[in-house]
């Protein structure tokens, strides 16, 4: 039996089987399993994992990694009637080295991004990679699905922070230890392959990731504009202005910062006046040779002589611009703690595109559900627009979540017109696949079947995810 096996590899505190104890991993932050979990491994280090993995194999029984379990896509749970063994690296803790000359952190993967963000700047430097799960995600999982952020804009995806990986292969070996170097051209790049495949590949154990200066100067404001268009032009002209400090531009429409306003019972507006929406500029400079404020004043001065601007406010204290964070981040924790359903999506588009892509979604729900409310928000500086929806007043929550797949599918699909993706930042996992189908070619897909089918021939490492092994 598996959970005999497993104990005698782990002991008794890398293994958790009783039902109160495996509730805490039932669930992410979208989805939740009521059965399926055969129990949890919990290993300390690398080659318990090997073992874990290769004990699994010779059981033939599935095998789903999990990092913080801060996931959108289903990626770290069961699938529907499957029995798995749970693969936790929450004990996986270190931080092996930080290297300041050549700028990498070397760190397990059970890390939480938040841990290592502190790490990096405790000897002044930058681990470019920030989104509103940081304490809790763990960078294996960050790694595993490649997530995205608030700063993708400037310092890009999670791949790109990422300079080697450590992970265990479907037999139980191990590809390692992650590699320090920023440039090798020996090979095919299995590290490309094994971030973003969402534990379908490999187990992510350990990751070699890049560094850079931290920034010693921010300038971040709050801007009121009329449309998303209008958004979109104060950011080409804040790209002129501003040059590579540009490092994040957030949009939130006026129903957004509503929502926000009534999940914490306080209203803070950063404007004095109220504006359709508001657009999240920051600037971050590493050089003391560079007057950062000027170059802002200069950017405000010409959005204002080319009516780009309602209003505005620039933050004067380190209190100010957290609170204008606090904001942004605000609407992502309100849906996520909303006591009703929502339709949450996770599109981009052509950066270009943005408006055009809010400007038909928010057309095509008013005539297939009129009164349901859009709620825009996101990373338009990099074309990652999420637009959910809230029911219609007065409509059943049961009602809605019968609307839900269709009015997700036209979402995804209107992006896709726009030749965009229907995961943005948070995976395909089990709840995207389909979309997934739509968006691909067969030549991709199959591509994607014969990676999967090379490297975990068995079909142990979470299977059903992402792809079939198989055509159905």
């Amino acid at each position: 039996m598996i959970v005999a096996r497993l104990r005698e590899i782990l002991g008794g505190a890398g293994l958790l089987v009783e039902p109160g104890d495996l509730g805490a991993y039932r669930c992410d932050s979208v989805h939740r399993v009521d059965a399926g979990i055969l129990c949890v491994a919990r290993p300390a280090d690398t080659e318990q994992v090997s073992r874990v993995v290769a004990a699994c194999r010779a059981a033939g029984v599935a095998l789903v990694p999990r990092g913080g379990g801060t996931g959108f896509a289903g990626g770290a749970l069961p699938l529907p009637g499957q029995d798995a063994v749970l693969l936790s690296v929450e004990r996986m803790r270190s931080i092996r080295s930080i290297d300041t000359v050549g700028d990498v952190m070397v760190a397990d993967a059970g890390c939480t991004l938040h841990e290592l963000q502190q790490a990096a700047l405790g000897v002044n430097r930058l681990l470019g990679l920030d989104h509103g799960g940081a304490g809790s995600s763990s960078i294996g999982g960050n790694v595993a699905t490649n997530a995205g952020g608030n700063n993708v804009l400037r310092y890009g995806m999670a791949r790109d922070q990422v300079l080697g990986v450590e992970a265990v292969l479907a037999d139980g070996s191990v590809l390692g230890p992650p590699s320090v170097l920023r440039k090798c051209n020996a090979g095919y790049d299995l590290r490309s392959l094994i971030v973003g495949s969402e534990g379908t590949l490999a187990v992510v154990t350990a990751v070699a990731l890049k560094l850079r200066p931290a920034p010693i100067a921010f300038a971040t404001g709050v801007f009121g504009v009329e449309s998303p268009q209008k958004a979109l032009d104060l950011f080409l002209l804040a790209r002129s202005v501003l040059g590579e400090t540009v490092s994040a531009f957030e949009l939130m429409s006026r129903p957004a910062v509503e929502f926000h306003f009534a999940h914490v019972k306080a209203r803070r507006e950063p404007l004095d006046r109220p504006t359709p929406w508001l657009a999240l500029l920051e600037a971050e400079s590493t050089s003391r040779f560079m007057d950062l404020d000027a170059a802002f004043q200069s950017l405000l001065d010409r959005a204002m002589e080319a009516g780009l601007l309602l209003d505005g406010s620039v933050a004067s204290s380190i209190a100010q611009r957290r609170s204008m964070w606090a904001l942004r981040e605000g609407i992502a924790v309100a849906m996520g703690e909303a006591r009703f359903h929502i339709v949450k999506t996770d599109t981009a588009v052509p950066v270009a595109s943005s408006p055009e892509f809010i400007r038909r979604v928010e057309s095509e729900l008013e005539h297939r559900l009129p009164r349901c409310r859009p709620v825009a928000f996101g990373h338009v500086g990099d074309g990652n627009i999420h637009l959910n929806v809230l029911p219609p007043p007065g409509m059943a929550d049961t009602e809605f979540r019968m609307r839900s797949e269709e009015l997700s599918r036209m979402i995804d699909d209107i992006a896709l017109s726009l030749r965009g993706t229907v995961s943005a930042e948070h995976g395909i996992g089990q709840g995207k696949r389909d979309a997934l189908a739509r968006m691909l070619s067969p030549a991709e897909i199959g591509i994607m079947r014969a990676i999967k089918l090379a490297f975990d021939p068995v079909g142990v490492l979470n299977p059903g995810k992402l792809v079939d092994r198989q055509p159905t």
